[in-house]
């Protein structure tokens, strides 16, 4: 698998264990924090939408990426640890994922040199990948977090153009041509997805 940042989630996960235990023992569930997660991104995106400036308030999106991550791992770790699958559960991470995703990417859009055209392209592709990854349980695969640029390698690069546009006030025009450079990471991501789907079906059916 191509390196991505999920590959540091079990150590991630060991951080949060105790907290996560806590949680549970005073009837937190997944779906709470799911929910939680997504709410605050979508609030987070809204306020950026409607007030890009002062760019100060773009330093609030590299705190939140960190509370998410933490939130997407803390709800992931309730329903496998302690018995809260389900499948309103697995509806709800998948389609908060791309939801969340896509509410924080938007207020780019209004920050120069980037545009409609390339975020609006990146929002696409990112809930293509997801979706790549998600069908896998559905043709007898695990599910796929195949890299490059996978949710949390997303989140790493917007949250550190966040930072720059909080400190700086604007984004040099250079950083123009990274989107599209993210976008084909993006392609290389859903391939490897698929291909990686593919393969794990065909060695399952192959070994039974």
């Amino acid at each position: 698998m191509p390196f991505t940042l999920y590959r540091l989630k079990p150590a991630f996960q060991s951080l949060l264990r105790p907290l996560v235990a806590q949680l549970a023992r005073r009837g937190v569930t997944a779906n709470m924090v799911t929910i939680a997660a997504l709410l605050g991104s979508i609030a987070l995106g809204a306020l950026l939408v409607l007030h890009p400036s002062p760019a100060a308030l773009f330093l609030l999106m590299p705190v939140w990426m960190l509370v998410r991550m933490g939130l997407n791992a803390i709800d992931g770790m309730l329903a496998r640890e302690f018995g809260q699958q389900s499948a309103l559960g697995a509806y709800l991470n998948e389609l908060a994922d791309v939801v969340s995703d896509a509410a924080l990417m938007l207020p780019f859009v209004f920050v120069p040199p980037f545009g409609w055209a390339s975020v609006g392209a990146l929002i696409f592709l990112a809930t293509v990948s997801e979706m790549a990854g998600a069908l896998g349980p559905l043709v007898g695969s695990p599910r796929r977090y195949d890299g490059p640029m996978g949710k949390s390698d997303r989140a790493f690069v917007f949250g550190a153009l966040a930072l720059a546009v909080g400190l700086v006030g604007s984004l040099p025009g250079w950083t123009f041509w990274l989107l599209p450079l993210i976008g084909l990471a993006i392609l290389m991501n859903i391939l490897n997805r698929v291909r990686g789907g593919v393969r794990a079906t065909t060695t399952t059916r192959t070994a039974a």
